[in-house]
């Protein structure tokens, strides 16, 4: 209890690092589960500022341009198995852009 931040671990490794020559990526953080209603999904939050497409929100039907900040969604479970239930990958799929607004006020527009 001598140190400040002497318990801090690196993912994959211990206090010094030693994670296998690899640093972590990424993708390899567990993501935030959202639990509501509709059920429990991933949302990540997007500054826009890296995006040159433009998407569709679900949400209002109208476009998402590139620069604009969003989230993305998607089911945190794979919809056909409860097998894996924290198998995040395989229900990335069902990935969607919305406007944060439209993702916060989803559960009023059914």
């Amino acid at each position: 209890m001598g140190r400040r931040g002497g318990n801090r671990r690196v993912q994959g490794g211990d206090r010094r690092g030693q994670g296998g020559g690899r640093r972590p990526q990424p993708s390899d953080r567990p993501q935030p589960i959202e639990e509501a209603q509709d059920g429990d999904w991933v949302v990540r939050p997007l500054t826009g500022s890296g995006s040159d497409k433009t998407y569709r929100c679900p949400g209002c039907d109208q476009e998402i341009r590139p620069g604009t900040p969003h989230v993305v969604a998607w089911p945190a479970y794979a919809r056909d198995s409860d097998l894996l239930p924290w198998d995040t990958e395989s229900a990335a799929d069902w990935r969607r852009h919305w406007h944060t607004a439209c993702w916060r006020n989803r559960d009023r527009r059914r």
